[in-house]
């Protein structure tokens, strides 16, 4: 979809119709909301195509509509085997859903400005900083090359590496091992989930070149595009790194390492897991079942046989996800980071809360608050209306919820069966997982509005 073009109106050029189309919306991240729900049901009508499926006949509405959300909301929750429901045109169809997901319909649409005019109006530069979570308007031009560059170059190293193993170890044929290694470069470093086999990545577990740069891939795409950046540009100068590549490293290494040892401990002897394996290639495992519930999806083991504790853990680290502006979903690291700031800086009595040698505005804690409690009240609405329909376990419904609002697209087994309208409840939980519920919120009202004026003051008892 192109933000940015030129119609022919009365034998001269007329106002690009993408600042008309701009014009009518009151805020950004409706352009962003809009956006995505056209990608969604453009690719729900291409799979619904008799071209897309592998048999003589072609899929549901609710099929396709669910298996384009997740595409484009880089979640890999599926109602069916997608390398034997879909054809290869299919699977090229999520294959590039997952692609246009996975950088921001907006970024997308933003680059497509830029070759197309090689220039942009204030509002076609706000909407792409919803996506980008760029600091200034003027920075978008130079960050959305900055982000297709950096993206295509990391899928393709993934991909090569991916090959190059699917050749060597495994005898496949060049031109499908290529094809296997791009659809996973892909799927993986964009948080996606989507494997061409039933039972996901399994058959490698014993595999450290595979299971580690997927592993690689998740945690790449996740820290978020300002993050790497910003890495890229200051490693050598830690002292100077701003607050959000502060809080999404420390973040991000806390929640790896403690996943890490906390799941490696719980399936270590569990014979459906973790104990199946060799004791050589348990850990590498246990690494990758800490990585993918940032949003990653891909499963080196039989989910359905962990341990109940396991999936607490797993729900928890699923609902924080990923790094800001990344391909991963969840409330973010940043957010989890952030609040334990807020809850440090409560405790201590402190007025302000600090990080490092900066000082957080007050408006930051709101919206880090704000995203933690829309997101509980998500799950916690989706769980119960699951119950509701469903004969499950609590166990099994909330990993499923949290896996789609996460969009994370690591499964239990349970999704497949459904009911239809618990279906559509994971569809809906995808779409507010992947563009936020602070986004959705903003983009639902009508106009912002400014108080003119201040009420007394009065503090109510708080615990």
């Amino acid at each position: 979809m192109l933000i940015w073009g030129c119609t022919l109106f009365r034998g001269r050029w007329s106002r690009p119709w993408g600042a008309a189309l701009l014009e009518r919306f009151h805020h950004p991240a409706q352009v962003v909301v809009t956006g995505f729900l056209v990608t969604i049901v453009t690719g729900a009508l291409l799979l619904s195509l008799p071209a897309a499926t592998a048999d003589d006949g072609s899929a549901s509405p609710v099929e396709a509509l669910f298996t384009a959300t997740s595409a484009v909301c880089v979640t890999g929750l599926v109602l069916s085997d997608v390398g034997e429901r879909w054809s290869t045109f299919g699977e090229l169809v999520i294959l590039g859903l997952v692609q246009v997901g996975g950088l921001g319909l907006m970024t997308l649409a933003t680059l497509f400005a830029i070759l197309l005019s090689g220039r942009l109006g204030l509002r076609a530069r706000l909407a792409a900083q919803v996506e980008t979570k760029t600091l200034r308007p003027a920075d978008v031009r130079r960050v959305v090359r900055r982000v297709v560059v950096f993206t295509l170059a990391s899928e393709a190293v993934v991909a090569a590496v991916l090959t190059g193993r699917f050749v060597a170890a495994y005898g496949e044929p060049p031109g499908r091992a290529a094809y296997l290694g791009v659809f996973h470069g892909v799927s993986s470093f964009n948080n996606a989930g989507f494997t061409l086999w039933p039972d996901g990545l399994v058959r490698f577990a014993e595999d450290p070149w595979i299971i580690l740069s997927v592993s690689a891939a998740v945690i790449v795409g996740g820290l978020g595009f300002p993050v790497v950046f910003e890495l890229a540009r200051r490693w050598r100068r830690p002292r100077g790194w701003s607050v959000l590549t502060r809080v999404t490293l420390a973040a991000t290494a806390v929640l790896l390492a403690g996943g890490t040892l906390v799941l490696s401990a719980a399936e270590w002897n569990n014979p459906g897991t973790l104990g199946g394996l060799r004791e050589s290639d348990r850990l590498p495992v246990g690494f990758m079942m800490a990585v993918m519930p940032r949003s990653g999806g891909l499963n080196a083991i039989d989910v359905s046989e962990m341990r109940t504790e396991s999936w607490l853990v797993t729900d928890v680290l699923m609902f924080i996800g990923g790094g800001s502006a990344g391909t991963a979903g969840g409330i973010k690291v940043t957010t989890f980071g952030l609040l334990a700031f807020v809850l440090w800086a409560e405790m201590r009595g402190e007025e302000h809360v600090n990080v490092g040698h900066r000082r957080l505005p007050e408006g930051t804690a709101r919206q880090a608050i704000s995203i933690v409690l829309l997101g509980i009240a998500m799950v916690t609405g989706g769980t119960f209306a699951l119950l509701v329909m469903t004969s499950h376990t609590l166990d099994r419904v909330l990993f499923e919820v949290v896996s789609a609002f996460g969009t994370v697209g690591l499964s239990t087994g349970i999704t497949a069966g459904l009911p239809q309208a618990g279906q559509l409840l994971l569809i809906a939980l995808m779409f507010v997982g992947r563009i936020g519920p602070l986004t959705l919120a903003t983009a639902l009202a009508l106009r912002e509005r400014t108080r003119r004026y201040e009420l007394p003051v009065e503090r109510p008892i708080v615990g």
